[in-house]
């Protein structure tokens, strides 16, 4: 038993560094007062003199901005059509053109991103020739190209939620005369919020990493953040990258442990509701 409980402890702390001893690495160089990212400064580092460059650069500042407008309406949007797909899938049983709909839903999901980008750039480029629209690639083009791989994860996510949800609870409320709307944004609504809010930082994130399809259907001044670090990266990587990267890291990580005390908030008001309403019953 103890040289099992050896090898999962080794396991995990060689799986916990080949993470994020990279990352944690990237950070330590983001303070260094050298040119050369391998070479640290021991005579003037540790400076902070790569992020004020960083926000003096409008490139980048240009960039982020355009990444946070795509990502977040394209998290949104990922979120209304994928509830929306998955409620359909899960709710309405058999139906004709279902196995249609849940294989266009999935397939983003294993579609290499060159054929999605590329099929996408033909598509908005024969939709403009036929009716004008959309004129030119630019945010627009991004974030609905973002839209229709993003809303694939949603869907996976809301579909496993509701697969374990209780319908003994809608249907109480039916029988108590509540009508179906009342129903779905009552009691459906808020105990499938914490998938909703899963799916939309989901969404969020593999909008803002994407470079690939952003790469076929952005437009000569939409480029988003990761295109602009890429294009940087294959000139050599200058340490304001690595202090551009420790605050996306740290971005990232809080949005995680928000997300995640909502999430168990939410989880706990849940149980609270349900030993009161069985303290309830007669």
């Amino acid at each position: 038993m103890k040289s099992r409980g050896w090898f999962r402890n080794s396991a995990l702390a060689l799986g916990m560094a080949f993470l994020y001893v990279p990352i944690l690495t990237m950070i330590f160089f983001s303070f260094n007062n050298s040119k050369l990212v391998t070479v640290w400064d021991s005579a003037n580092s540790p400076t902070l003199k790569w992020y004020g460059l960083l926000f003096e650069n409008q490139q980048i500042l240009g960039a982020a901005w355009v990444s946070i407008k795509v990502a977040a309406l394209t998290a949104s949007g990922a979120v209304v059509l994928g509830t929306l797909a998955g409620l359909v899938l899960v709710r309405f049983g058999a139906f004709r053109g279902r196995a249609m709909l849940s294989a266009m839903t999935t397939a983003p999901l294993v579609m290499p991103e060159v054929i999605t980008g590329l099929s996408l750039l033909l598509l908005f480029v024969a939709l403009e020739q036929l009716t004008g629209w959309p004129a030119g690639r630019g945010v627009l083009t991004i974030t609905i190209a973002h839209i229709t791989f993003a809303m694939a994860y949603v869907t996976v996510i809301i579909q496993s939620r509701l697969a374990g949800f209780d319908d003994s609870l809608e249907e109480a409320a039916l029988d108590l005369g509540a009508r179906p709307a009342r129903v779905f944004f009552s009691i459906t609504l808020p105990l499938i919020l914490p998938a909703i809010i899963s799916g939309w930082l989901l969404a969020f994130t593999l909008s803002w990493d994407d470079v690939v399809i952003a790469q076929f259907v952005a437009g000569p001044s939409s480029s988003t953040l990761p295109m602009v670090i890429f294009s940087k990266v294959r000139l050599g990587v200058s340490p304001d990258i690595n202090a551009l990267a420790t605050i996306m890291v740290l971005i990232v990580a809080l949005g995680v442990v928000v997300s995640t005390l909502f999430m168990r908030r939410q989880e706990r008001q849940r149980l609270r509701e349900e030993q009161m309403a069985r303290a309830g019953e007669p």
